[in-house]
């Protein structure tokens, strides 16, 4: 049986007329950047987060180059953040001319590690930049508290987290601005790139707004020098249908997950996903430990079965990094998961028989 890692045509099936109709509405009037579906949008997203303000934006990753920019964070400075994430964290560090500083991940929660912060921390430190990778937020109680300790900002990257839970708060309503991704294949996916930024604090999110539009206010006056990050209305009329079925998909990831915490919980060569009791994860992926990971990965390819390695290479050992003179074993957690997690197949719509065909070879392959 053929399960791939992500079905996009499964998930759109019973959407698609729906979002039609919100098509239609844009069609009718052509305002396709930052037309009225994007207000929408960002009012729902508000109300859904229960958050100030959303500032729409073009990517996930614009939200994070203009997240680092309104906090005024650039030349000189040093933002800490966790090595075992997609570029985009890292790179919106270094666009903004500032220093990105790795520092080592827990090995059961792959999030940054608390415990590792407060080492790194210098006189040029201005910010940290904890991800919730996989959809599991990082243990923002203790980041927090170092953050208000030593008088740091807090930039939540919550492209994988859109949902979920710490100790009863929405990731991105911790810090100071939180960030999305709607990359199609993301939890709440987009037909297209588009992000977003979340604040509660009004300064920073009218400063927002006015960077997505080259820094522009009012039009053609310019206080600083912006990005083009406009919000398309075509992808906010998409979002607008899905952030409805988003609640449900969560849900349906976490059964899905745990199907197989109890599928494969003998097998001695796998860890399943740990999930911190504070929180709750909306699973953007369910990544194994694996032992002889190359190995099983080639026997599920084998199989018909979808699967992905996210991170293979450590962000402090990329070769675009090499000045900030990073060797092989500083960040020794990190680059041992880069060895061994191996990503499965976890979306609402895979059905009991997928399911059990996916735990059924990563059984036989161990046997």
């Amino acid at each position: 049986m053929k399960v791939p890692m992500l079905d996009l045509h499964a998930q759109y099936e019973k959407i698609l007329p729906r979002i039609r109709e919100e098509l239609e509405k844009v069609f009718s009037n052509h305002h396709y950047i930052m037309g009225e579906q994007v207000k929408e949008l960002e009012a729902k997203m508000e109300k859904y987060l229960g958050i100030k303000h959303a500032i729409g934006c073009a990517s996930g990753t614009d939200a994070l180059v203009i997240a680092i920019r309104a906090l005024g964070i650039g030349e000189g400075d040093e933002v800490i953040t966790t090595p075992f994430t997609f570029f985009a964290t890292a790179s919106s560090i270094w666009r903004n001319h500032a220093k990105p500083v790795f520092v080592d991940i827990d090995p059961k929660t792959f999030n940054l590690d608390p415990a590792k912060i407060e080492a790194a921390i210098s006189p040029r430190t201005k910010a940290i930049m904890p991800v919730h990778l996989f959809g599991q937020p990082a243990d923002m109680e203790a980041i927090m508290e170092i953050a208000r300790k030593h008088d740091l900002y807090v930039i939540e990257d919550n492209a994988q987290g859109i949902g979920a839970t710490f100790a009863g708060k929405m990731s991105c309503s911790f810090g100071d601005i939180g960030t999305l991704s709607f990359f199609p294949s993301k939890n709440l996916g987009a037909m297209g790139d588009a992000g977003m930024c979340l604040t509660n604090n009004d300064d920073l999110a009218a400063k927002m707004r006015q960077l997505r539009v080259h820094g522009e206010n009012p039009k053609y006056f310019h206080k600083w020098v912006g990005l083009n990050s406009r919000l398309d209305t075509m992808q906010a009329a998409v979002l607008l249908v899905k952030l409805d079925e988003l609640s449900a998909w969560s849900e349906g990831r976490r059964k899905n997950a745990a199907y197989y915490n109890e599928a494969l919980k003998d097998i001695k060569q796998v860890r399943t996903p740990y999930i911190d009791p504070r929180a709750v994860s909306i699973y953007n992926q369910y990544t194994l430990i694996c032992e002889d990971r190359d190995g099983l990965m080639k026997h599920l390819n084998e199989q018909g079965i979808g699967c992905a390695i996210y991170y293979p290479l450590s962000l402090h050992l990329q070769e675009c990094f090499a000045s900030l003179n990073y060797k092989a074993n500083d960040l020794p957690v990190s680059e041992m998961m880069s060895q061994k997690v191996l990503s499965i197949p976890i979306y609402p719509e895979l059905s009991t028989e997928q399911l059990e065909a996916v735990a059924a070879a990563i059984r036989n392959y161990y046997k």
